[in-house]
């Protein structure tokens, strides 16, 4: 059996800021993972996006750590060696009931503080992306907007908390949780693991995992969304575009990718069939959008398609009651469950990974850690023999990915970005399996 301070059970986006702000305080921690890699699960189906923060009301949590999350995001992404553009976003409507909308959100995010806002013409809004068709007749203008590589930032978090001294378990399912006077044990598919204190960032699984120990008091609905990814060699927009109806709500999103894609997003809907299952009338309703609000864009030129899973909080005991705001359940002192953190989840993740560990470490009364070191190490690569054509990628930094954790081909597109071109992994695939295979069996 092994004996913790804290369990963190899920290795996404939250799990791994979670782990990494416990590494400030002195607490010996160990984040748990049932998948073979990090950003496996929700956190790698994503729109790329930091929000400005307003699309919540004012006194909202999600209001609050979204501003305050995207004001310190460059400076995040500076101590974690990853890129970071803030591009600015538009919110577009076509008619009078999209423009109210667009007004009620300016109205919310004045109030919360949302830099630089400002309601635009169909012809202001032209002027700053001239992609947009003649019948945008509103747009409300966001700075502050901008985007990051959501496997970049959950991977760079994951490093930070392992350079830091947190403890990792990937392949490792929690099956079982049993309370035992001041502390937790749990069962998972590998060994028993004692601990004082346990977050569960699970994800799709998080009201199921919490269900192990208590009571359930959220449980999720998972929706769906789609997406085409398009070739970066297309004439693009330069902001992030969100679409509102005038009738159905959130139509698309258009994201620039910082890897120069261009990337689309349908709105939510309900899931069915299999789970990461795209809906092909879905991405047809999707491409037909975007050729609508971006007439001079070749929609043909996609190069991926993929689906997101999205967890939808509903309280127990009322189906209908969707949890608007961020749903973070304390059943009792030391067990803390972040549940279906939706958008914008990435956003404020680091913010809502720094709020639980100080919660936690208060718990526990643990001191700070003075060695902590928020700055992630970045090893050069010298080896500039190219693999990856498309990315001009070099072998060097697919080894280096391997040895930072990679063990399967999608963990080291995660890590450096091969198989993102054209191509799709069609010429590196191969040479990269070969090296996954010589370091697995200690030839590298």
């Amino acid at each position: 059996m092994k004996h913790v301070d804290v369990a963190v059970v899920g290795a996404g986006v939250l799990g791994c800021f979670a782990a990494r702000h416990l590494q400030r305080w002195q607490l010996d921690t160990m984040l748990i993972e049932a998948a073979d890699d990090v950003c496996m699960g929700i956190s790698r189906a994503n729109s790329a996006i930091v929000y400005a923060g307003y699309d919540n009301q004012p006194d909202s949590l999600k209001a609050k750590l979204t501003v305050a999350s995207n004001a310190q995001f460059a400076k995040l992404c500076d101590d974690l060696g990853i890129s970071f553009k803030r591009c600015g976003g538009l919110m577009v409507s076509h008619g009078p009931n999209g423009q109210a909308v667009l007004r009620k959100k300016f109205q919310q995010g004045q109030a919360s503080g949302v830099p630089g806002l400002a309601l635009l013409s169909g012809t202001q809004a032209r002027e700053l992306e001239p992609m947009l068709a003649e019948s945008v007749t509103a747009a409300l203008y966001a700075p502050s907007v901008g985007t990051v590589n959501p496997w970049h930032l959950t991977i760079a978090a994951y490093d930070n908390a392992r350079e830091n001294g947190c403890q990792v378990l990937l392949k490792t399912r929690v099956e079982a949780i049993h309370r035992d006077k001041e502390r937790y044990l749990l069962e998972t598919s590998g060994e028993r693991i004692a601990c004082r204190a346990v977050v569960n960032c699970a994800g799709l699984f998080a009201d199921k995992v919490q269900e192990m120990a208590f009571a359930p008091s959220v449980r999720l609905r998972l929706d769906g969304a789609d997406y085409l990814v398009l070739d970066k060699r297309l004439a693009a927009p330069q902001h992030v575009l969100f679409q509102e109806r005038e009738s159905g709500g959130k139509g698309i999103t258009v994201v620039p990718t910082l890897e120069g894609n261009l990337l689309l997003e349908s709105s939510a809907r309900r899931l069915q069939g299999a789970l990461w299952a795209a809906s092909s009338s879905g991405l047809q309703t999707l491409q037909q959008e975007a050729a609508a609000l971006l007439p001079d864009l070749n929609v043909q030129r996609v190069i991926r398609s993929f689906a997101a899973v999205r967890p939808n909080p509903f309280y127990v005991g009322d189906a209908q009651k969707s949890a608007h705001d961020f749903v973070i359940a304390r059943p009792t002192p030391g067990f803390v469950s972040l549940i279906g953190v939706k958008t914008p989840g990435l956003t404020c993740a680091n913010s809502l990974g720094e709020t639980v560990a100080a919660e936690i470490a208060s718990y526990l009364q643990a001191p700070p850690n003075p060695r902590f070191n928020p700055k992630r190490k970045i090893t050069p690569v010298k080896d500039e023999e190219i693999l990856c054509l498309c990315g001009q990628l070099s072998k060097g930094a697919v080894l280096e990915a391997i040895r930072q954790g990679a063990t399967t081909v999608d963990g080291v597109k995660h890590r450096v970005g091969t198989g993102m071109g054209p191509c799709q992994g069609g010429r590196c695939r191969l040479q990269i399996e070969k090296l996954l295979e010589a370091h697995a069996h200690g030839k590298l």
